[in-house]
């Protein structure tokens, strides 16, 4: 199946990357990683408008996240978005970044194939993914993809749902291919796939437009439900051990916040995810914001998906998620 080429061709992509670490990092680079006096902290996300999204990007928006870093000697946040967590990987490789807030699929990946981070926290538990079909001739339920053209953004916790999915129902696609969610919908109007895995919001607006949902992950498949990674790299935790700290006491402050003042946050969300009001409303749900930094759910979800890369060869090497993670005192 072509799917796990591609992944596997993502996690290629890690590993070349890690091996070019050391002579890639600029003096820019090392200067902006912070050396205990003022500097500007560098965050990785996914997105297109360089804004962080969820509680914790709604707390910096106004102006509350570097006040509660400022005792790391952190007078700024620069947020640096990619199209998809492959890419974010790159840069985190390089020495690009100091911490980022990602899907667990792609740092997982990551992970198993050396790259030195360390997870301080889950922003999101329970991210849900679809399966839509082309409107004319398309599949009806995952059974029809056999055989079929499959659409998914690589890499990604909604690509981890997908083949998931399909292994369950033991069905093999003629071919998974590599489109952003952000294209899909011309990529099934042209009828260049017959089906695409996008994330809920994606659902929704293309439901809206005609396209037939085949399957929805809470629905059917609620065990490859998505969480979010917030991790740092561990050069940066060896020269600022408080950002464990500072930050998963960020996320309990701007979750509590964006709660008291939902129509702010949802606000906030609507300003940088270029969806309708009526479909961030509709997919932006409370529960997926927990203010602790790890739940019960969240790590019981992360371990599944940690399982099912490991067994499918994703994750090149196996490791342990209780010494990945780092926890502090609430």
């Amino acid at each position: 199946m072509r799917s796990i080429n591609l992944f596997r061709g993502a996690t290629a992509v890690v590993v070349a990357a890690l091996l070019t670490t050391a002579a890639g990092c600029s003096a820019e680079s090392e200067a902006a990683a912070g050396s205990g006096g003022g500097s500007v902290l560098r965050v990785g996300a996914i997105g297109n408008a360089n804004a962080l999204s969820g509680p914790v990007g709604h707390h910096l928006r106004q102006g509350r996240l570097v006040p509660a870093l400022a005792a790391l000697g952190v007078t700024d946040v620069k947020v640096v978005t990619f199209p998809n967590g492959p890419d974010l990987n790159q840069a985190l490789a390089a020495g690009e970044l100091d911490l980022a807030v990602y899907g667990d699929t792609p740092a997982l990946v990551a992970k198993g194939a050396g790259q030195p981070t360390r997870l301080i926290a889950q922003a999101q538990v329970g991210l849900d993914a679809g399966i839509l079909a082309k409107k004319a001739g398309g599949p009806t339920s995952i059974a029809g993809l056999a055989g079929r053209k499959v659409a998914v953004q690589t890499g990604s916790y909604i690509h981890r749902y997908l083949l998931g999915a399909l292994a369950d129902a033991r069905v093999e696609p003629a071919e998974v291919i590599h489109i952003y969610s952000s294209d899909v919908e011309a990529a099934l109007e042209r009828g260049d796939v017959d089906a695409a895995a996008v994330p809920i919001a994606n659902v929704e607006a293309l439901k809206a437009k005609g396209y037939p949902l085949i399957a929805l992950a809470s629905k059917e498949h609620p065990q490859y439900l998505g969480t979010s990674a917030t991790v740092v790299t561990e050069k940066y935790l060896e020269k600022q051990p408080g950002i464990v700290a500072a930050w998963q006491d960020a996320q309990r402050a701007a979750v509590r916040a964006a709660k008291a003042d939902w129509p702010g946050f949802l606000a906030y969300s609507v300003s940088i995810n270029g969806f309708p009001p009526a479909i961030v409303e509709a997919t932006t749900v409370a529960e997926q914001w927990p203010e602790e930094p790890f739940t019960e759910r969240g790590l019981t979800l992360l371990a599944g998906t940690k399982q099912f890369l490991v067994e499918q060869k994703f994750v090149r090497k196996d490791f342990d998620l209780d010494e990945w993670t780092v926890r502090s005192a609430a």
